[in-house]
């Protein structure tokens, strides 16, 4: 029995993963696979084809000997160099790869290549061969016309060939249809000549598809343009080749377009950068072997290779490319720099915080390109009715062929009115009917609003996020680092009894050094600019929602909120001073030692502005936050916010989430640390606040707002909802045309060129229409 099954083209192993020589080799894979099933016979790999075919003798598990072969091809495919098998590339036979066959079992199997074919099969008698079962290869299937998503400048001016073919195809199918009559040789020739231009780039579409076992409406359209030459209808033929040209040329040009907006967001990356060694002298090295601990020199003018943190200088670093703010960011020691933003005037020296594959660039290029490929709900039902609507078109266009010429007694092919004829009829019907404009209506609409979201500094992951958002009918938000700056700075350190402030701050800056908190960035920061040495921990412990703990010696040292660091029993809580409301503490005790460090939180600027233009919109805000109720009281009064629940954990926050979304409620969380990934999971849809957000959060966020700006959030849910009208409209145009024209052309009403312009055209409104949320403006907050 042959089962074939296709060839993979992504990568077994991980990157930085090693594999064994001896696992590279398909023949010793299929050898060891031979000697453990006795059913299985031979494989044979098809390089041109892509594909394995396993020959079996007797019962067997089709499903499991298909699996297994694939894996062993898969790991073939992904040997590094230099041996990569030489039998999947065609370059030499099995000695190659420096790990040939042994003599056992050059016995057992052969190896026999044929062109573009190679057999491994089990060495038996020759009749065997005769008694091997094969499954039929099953026929091409029909598949949906997508977006295609250009990552590489390649294929960026492709629209430019395409739209010159467009044309050479309608001033040559015009001027055939002026010499009809008066020269019909000439006419033929420009016939011919504008079914060339018209059919270039379709026919290598169509073959492309041809090879991967499928077709789609470009093929199609080439039958139906190849039908009408054959009854002698040119004009009509090349007509529907122009159309169907220029349509193409013009969607490659919209979704192009899309496309290089958001490839715009990022500068060339540098390759190299200068590393300071020991001694302070400058090394070029090579961007990907930077680890962190590393010292950078960065000179005015050039990109932050890697995510870093300034040891020495001060400048300015301009992040519009990540975070669409156009406003220069002053860096000083102590402060983060990012990855593909620009130092604008001052030569500093930086310490490399993580690898570049890790860097917030490579996080956002990854974002984008998976939201790209993440199709939204509406995109997933048109793609599942496509199908069923495309097979079904085929057959009503066939049933409909009988129709005309049994039962209406239409002429089959010929007759001296070409459009008298059912099989006109039927091309007519099979390209009115075609779902091109349907299938674009969606996909084409998120891409335009992912790219004018990321050009904004809004990250959608998918289209999901895109669609969804417009349902919401109540926000969440956390307190820190969404409605305040999350740039909290130190206002006092004090001690109890005082006289220990700097012995309260180095402990605390000790503890906090391992922590990613807002809190702990704001004190670390204050610890390298004041330069406090730090202390040694033999252990060290993080209690989400609480604190830190870390032990030197015998020695137990706590960080933390009040309530965790006094019980309500300690009679030394009553003589604690209570910190003024927008003041948050953070408490420090160890046997010998007690004190606190108070920080104050700016509540942003912005943040009054977005609430009210929210409840305008008729969403109602809640603020959930682990904070004091003194200070979320204090914030509610100031943002006249609709409800507040604070002194929440963050197993809290989740069930404050799933209360909301009662009675069919969509909740909204905005959130930044990693106390707040499991309510951003548990909402309708999570927002994580800028590229400096926790991993955690952005892991488990569906939308990201760049640089912490909360305005942004505003910007994306009405981009949400034009998004939302200008997928219906798309609908509504690409239905409502299919519905007229097959009206018409079983009507036998409409001719095929008017059918073409009637379907070409409402494809390329639709693709049109979508563009329009690429070149929106901004709602200002």
């Amino acid at each position: 029995m042959l089962a074939e099954t296709k060839l993979v083209d992504q990568h077994m192993n991980q990157p930085g993963q090693k594999q064994n020589s001896e696992d590279q080799c398909i023949a010793r894979s299929v050898a060891n696979a031979l000697a453990e099933d006795p059913s299985l016979e031979a494989v044979t790999i098809n390089r041109a084809r892509r594909t394995i075919s396993v020959a079996t003798l007797g019962k067997v598990d089709d499903a499991k000997i298909s699996a297994r072969i694939a894996n062993s091809i898969e790991q073939a495919q992904a040997a590094p160099e230099p041996y990569p098998c030489a039998l999947l590339s065609g370059t030499g036979d099995c000695q190659a790869c420096g790990t040939p066959l042994s003599a056992d079992e050059q016995r057992r199997i052969s190896i026999r290549q044929e062109g573009d074919e190679t057999t491994i099969a089990r060495v038996t008698c020759p009749t065997a061969p005769k008694f091997w079962r094969w499954r039929v290869i099953p026929l091409p299937k029909v598949v949906q016309r997508d977006v295609e998503f250009l990552e590489h400048d390649d294929h960026g001016d492709e629209w430019k060939m395409q739209l010159l073919a467009a044309l050479v195809c309608g001033g040559v199918g015009l001027a055939g249809f002026l010499f009809h009559k008066s020269n019909p040789s000439l006419a033929q020739g420009c016939y011919l000549l504008a079914y060339l231009a018209g059919a270039w780039f379709t026919v290598e579409e169509v073959w492309e598809r041809l090879q991967q076992g499928a077709i789609d409406v470009h093929f199609l359209m080439l039958a139906v343009a190849a039908g009408g030459a054959a009854i002698g209808a040119w004009a009509e033929g090349a007509t529907l080749l122009f159309l169907f040209s220029l349509s193409g040329a013009l969607e490659h040009y919209a979704l192009g377009r899309t496309q290089k907006e958001i490839r715009s967001l990022f500068h060339d990356a540098p390759k190299f950068a200068i590393v300071l060694n020991e001694k302070g002298q400058e090394l070029e090295v090579a961007v990907e072997q930077l680890c962190p601990g590393m010292r950078l020199l960065i000179k005015p003018g050039a990109q932050f290779p890697v995510d870093a943190e300034i040891l020495k200088g001060k400048t300015a670093s301009d992040e519009s490319n990540l975070t669409g703010e156009a406003t220069p960011v002053d860096k000083g020691v102590g402060d983060n720099v990012l990855a593909g933003t620009i130092n604008l005037w001052g030569a500093v020296e930086v310490t490399v915080l993580r690898p570049v594959q890790e860097s917030a660039l490579e996080k956002i290029i990854h974002l984008i390109k998976e939201a790209q490929q993440q199709k939204a709900p509406a995109q997933q039902f048109t793609d599942k009715f496509g199908s069923i609507y495309t097979y079904s078109v085929l057959a009503a266009s066939l049933a409909m062929f009988f129709v005309w010429w049994l039962g209406f007694k239409l002429p089959a092919f010929t007759a001296a009115e070409t459009s008298h004829t059912a099989f006109y009829r039927t091309m007519t019907l099979l390209v009115v009917a075609s779902p091109c404009a349907l299938v674009l209506s969606i996909p084409s609409a998120i891409l335009a609003a992912i790219a004018w979201s990321a050009r904004h500094g809004i990250l959608f992951r998918g289209g999901a996020a895109v669609e969804k958002l417009a349902d919401a009918t109540i926000v969440a938000l956390d307190k820190t680092g969404t409605l305040t700056t999350g740039e909290l700075r130190v206002e006092r350190v004090e001690s109890f009894p005082p006289g220990r402030e700097e012995e309260v701050a180095q402990l605390a800056c000790s503890l906090e050094k391992l922590s990613t908190h807002p809190l702990a960035r704001a004190i670390v920061r204050y610890g390298k600019q004041q330069q406090i040495s730090l202390l040694e921990f033999d252990q060290f412990e993080s209690l989400t929602g609480q604190g830190l703990q870390g032990r030197r010696g015998a020695d137990l040292c706590r960080l933390g909120k009040r309530d965790w660091i006094f019980k309500p029993e300690d009679p030394a809580i009553a003589s604690m001073p209570v910190s003024q409301a927008g003041v948050s503490e953070v408490w420090v005790v160890s046997p010998n030692l007690r004190g606190r460090i108070l920080l104050r939180d700016d509540i942003r600027p912005q943040a009054k502005a977005v609430l009210e233009r929210l409840r305008q919109e008729g969403l109602k805000t809640v603020v959930l936050t682990g904070d004091r109720q003194a200070a979320a009281e204090h914030l509610k009064t100031h943002l006249h916010l609709d409800e507040i629940r604070a002194e929440l954990k963050p197993e809290q926050k989740v069930a404050a989430i799933r209360e909301l979304s009662k009675d069919g409620n969509k909740v909204v969380m905005i959130g930044d640390g990693v106390n707040d990934a499991p309510s951003l999971a548990a909402a309708h849809i999570g927002v994580a606040m800028g590229a400096r957000g926790a991993d955690a959060a952005l892991e488990q966020a569906d939308i990201v707002l760049m640089h912490d700006r909360l305005e942004n959030f505003h910007a994306a849910y009405c981009l949400s909802r034009r998004a939302r009208r200008v997928i219906r409209q798309n609908l509504f145009i690409s239905l409502a045309t299919v519905v007229v024209l097959v009206t018409f052309a079983l009507l036998g009403r409409i001719p095929l060129t008017l059918g073409v312009v009637g379907h070409e055209g409402s494809t390329v409104i639709v693709v049109m229409n979508s563009l329009r949320l690429l070149f929106g403006r901004q709602p200002k907050a």
